[in-house]
């Protein structure tokens, strides 16, 4: 989706950020609505209709993650979370509500505008039906059709379980996975609470994976959230 097309919309009480996204935002082709209210910023919402939000989790009049549930009922445009340092729950609740992906205050515009490209190509792939079904990125090859996986162009062997996770961050690929939406999705509802075995197998992932499992370039801690795959 080109730059130029897509309409944001700021839902954000902090008149510095609000001032700071307005004279950049538009100057990389995004058209800018913007929100001090939660309230105010679901009507815009609907109104509006934007092709993504920013939203900030500490609003005067609404939780950010009530914002986050009240837009789920009805939209699945992407929502990108604004976040301060100490709001790790809140990060995490607001991603399990719906979120994309968040953005940690203070931010530079290069941070913002990767994370925006991300959930944006991520929303297009969802609506056209054009998941890819090789996912390359360096020494790293995927063919999610032929099941099979390759580094430096030697196939590696999985479990199922290793390969429904890894597969599970492909089909996200650049977003942020929280550890109960992995959970959920590889071992099932009832065991969202079993954080250990996301452990284990992440790093057995890394071991298979990753030249140096200790600081990995493809599978990524975001600490206290989740995990993310790479996308660049």
């Amino acid at each position: 989706m080109p730059a130029q097309e897509v309409t944001v919309l700021l839902i954000e009480d902090e008149t510095e950020i609000r001032r700071f996204l307005r004279a950049t935002l538009p100057a990389h082709g995004f058209r800018l609505y913007e929100s001090s209210t939660g309230q105010d910023g679901l009507n815009q919402a609907r109104s509006r209709n934007p092709d993504l939000l920013l939203l900030d989790l500490g609003l005067p009049d609404l939780d950010g993650t009530e914002v986050i549930r009240r837009i789920r009922e009805w939209s699945a445009v992407p929502i990108l979370v604004l976040s301060a340092r100490d709001q790790e729950r809140m990060k995490v609740a607001a991603l399990d509500l719906g979120a994309d992906d968040y953005v940690t205050k203070p931010f530079g515009i290069d941070e913002l505008l990767a994370r925006m490209r991300t959930a944006l190509r991520h929303t297009a792939r969802i609506a056209d039906g054009t998941g890819e079904s090789i996912f390359a990125l360096g020494d790293l090859r995927i063919d999610l059709g032929r099941r099979q996986v390759f580094v430096s162009d030697k196939e590696v062997h999985l479990t199922p379980l290793e390969y429904k996770l890894l597969t599970t961050l492909v089909q996200h690929a650049g977003k942020v996975l929280t550890h109960r939406q992995l959970l959920k999705a590889v071992w099932g509802p009832l065991h969202v609470e079993e954080g250990h075995y996301l452990r284990v197998y992440m790093r057995q992932l890394r071991n298979k994976l990753e030249s140096n499992p200790a600081h990995p370039r493809y599978l990524l801690t975001e600490l206290g959230v989740g995990y993310r795959l790479r996308t660049d």
